[in-house]
């Protein structure tokens, strides 16, 4: 990763409100390093962001950037050098590892660009599966609006060998929003999908949040699929350089272009 003290400045001021428990995520002063001394790579530089309620937020950036990083710690994966985390207004800056995990377990929803399926379950036994390693009950009522949503209605017997790409990530999606999580982490949800597909998931995301409440934040490489974010994030060597509020693609890729992504 290269090092620079002076991103260049890009459309929009990234401001924090004054009480982080507000928001769905947020980030104050967080910090982050990779080794010592002159050898050590600073992942992440005094980052200070909020992360709104039922909205969908992308984070993009070149590689090395920190996007990922950022993302890892947001979502209590990593932990950091210096600053304070917040989810769903808990401080889950020093949380105990099994107080994370359970925080993790019930209000935390993860699509990762591998589907992450049990291929010997069915695809509604895949989708309740968290719920049922906490030995929770499931709501059924719930279950079936998600399930109804996203399409797969009649697809819930079959197992993942049986669905196409696209509906094995569905079937994530339904397993991210099973719990009403207080956030759902993407982390190049389409990146295995073709075009077509991917925006038929991208799609599926944005409408989570506007008719289920959700609270969406996606790392991307792809200016496509940050164009259907209400809100884009930019990163450039560990800091937040700006960002830009529902934009189409080609606005996307010409911000990309000023960091040399």
């Amino acid at each position: 990763m290269t090092t620079s003290t002076n991103p260049p400045a890009l459309p929009g001021a990234l401001a924090v409100s004054s009480s982080p428990t507000d928001a769905a995520v947020a980030a104050r002063g967080v910090s982050k390093s990779y080794g010592l001394g002159e050898t050590a790579v600073h992942a992440l530089r005094d980052v200070s962001l909020d992360f709104a309620r039922e909205r969908f937020t992308a984070i993009m950036g070149p590689s090395g950037s920190g996007k990922s990083t950022l993302m890892h710690c947001l979502a209590g994966l990593d932990g950091i050098d210096a600053g304070h985390l917040w989810i769903g207004g808990t401080d889950i800056t020093g949380l105990p590892d099994a107080d994370l995990t359970r925080l993790r377990r019930e209000r935390v929803g993860f699509v990762f660009q591998a589907f992450n399926l049990v291929p010997t379950l069915t695809a509604e036994q895949n989708i309740t599966l968290p719920v049922a390693l906490a030995g929770g009950t499931v709501d059924g009522d719930w279950l079936r609006q998600i399930t109804s949503t996203l399409g797969l209605g009649d697809r819930l017997a079959h197992r993942p060998h049986e669905l196409s790409g696209g509906q094995q990530q569905r079937v994530a999606v339904a397993r991210a929003l099973l719990t009403r999580p207080d956030v759902i982490f993407g982390d190049e949800p389409t990146g295995n999908l073709d075009s077509a597909t991917g925006a038929e998931v991208l799609s599926l995301l944005r409408r989570s949040c506007r008719e289920m409440g959700q609270s969406i934040i996606m790392v991307t490489h792809d200016p496509v699929a940050a164009s259907y974010a209400d809100r884009v994030v930019l990163m450039k060597d560990g800091a937040l350089v700006g960002e830009l509020e529902q934009s189409a693609p080609d606005a996307i890729s010409s911000a990309l272009a000023t960091l040399g992504a």
